[in-house]
């Protein structure tokens, strides 16, 4: 049987000790290394931001990309450094992971298909963080690009987590200039002529006091003719992102023109006849 008496229990503490020293020497150069590499990444990044190199949607979604590759590449040294610690064959670890990657490869072809994809997307700058997006059925802006997922924010304030494999079309509605519509009903008895006239004088001012607008607003003209009004159509080209306070906008400078030229919107109207009055009520 194994004697513990002849164990040196002063040499046994020691080299305890000195490998407990070296893995917490180990834990704090890892949280150095991580902490001072982040903060190269982040600053690096920021210059290009800065000379304009790359815009600032990319510059987040690379910065991210760039922060989890390097977390996973630390956190890989550091395990092979305790292994190496502990007396462990590095070889045999990553053989180890060879063996077993190939015995879950056949099951792991969705998330193969996730990273190519996430790549493409990367490689191809079909999405940035905080553009506007529609992916499938879910539209929102892009809070992150990653090579296995992207999160994409809702206006409803939910965070939707969509595996790369399954975005099969992107529409990117942050690149270049968007469409402001605004469609006004005006009644059949009003002169049509002279409610355009207002409009395009609503449009003028609109063109001189917002900065927002890059194109018009431009009166198109009639559109539609509706059941009791005269749809008038007005188009306008704004920066990426405003085109719906521009649309707001419009809106209410219309209405107030409107009413300052007596042209009326029309609204919905209710007869009522009571039985004995001779005359209907009307609201």
């Amino acid at each position: 049987m194994f004697d513990f008496i002849d164990i040196d229990w002063g040499q046994l503490l020691v080299a305890a000790g000195v490998i407990v020293a070296q893995v917490i020497g180990i834990l704090i150069a890892f949280v150095i290394v991580r902490a001072v590499g982040n903060k190269l990444i982040n600053r690096s990044f920021d210059r290009l931001t800065k000379k304009g190199d790359i815009t600032n949607g990319r510059a987040l979604t690379l910065r991210a990309l760039a922060d989890n590759v390097f977390s996973y590449v630390l956190i890989f040294i550091l395990v092979a450094t305790l292994f190496g610690l502990f007396g462990l064959s590095v070889a045999s670890l990553i053989a180890g992971a060879g063996i077993v990657g190939l015995a879950i490869g056949f099951g792991a072809q969705g998330l193969v298909s996730d990273v190519v994809t996430g790549f493409f997307l990367l490689l191809e700058k079909q999405i940035d963080v905080n553009d506007y997006v529609t992916v499938g059925a879910i539209d929102g802006v892009v809070e992150s690009v990653g090579l296995r997922t992207t999160q994409i924010r809702s206006f409803d304030g939910t965070l939707n987590f969509i595996p790369n494999r399954d975005i099969t079309t992107v529409s990117n509605h942050s690149r270049g200039n968007m469409r402001a519509l605004v469609d006004i009903g005006v009644s059949y008895d009003e002169n049509i002529d002279e409610a355009m006239t207002v409009l395009k004088t609503v449009c003028e001012k609109m063109t001189a006091d917002n900065p927002a607008i890059v194109e018009g607003p431009d009166v198109i003209g009639v559109q539609a003719f509706g059941e009791s009004d005269v749809t008038l159509r007005i188009i306008a080209k704004a920066q990426s992102g405003e085109q719906w306070g521009v649309e707001r906008e419009l809106r209410k400078a219309i209405k107030e023109a409107f009413d300052a030229n007596g042209i009326e919107i029309p609204f919905p109207h209710q007869v009522t006849i009571h039985k004995g009055l001779q005359n209907p009520v009307q609201s």
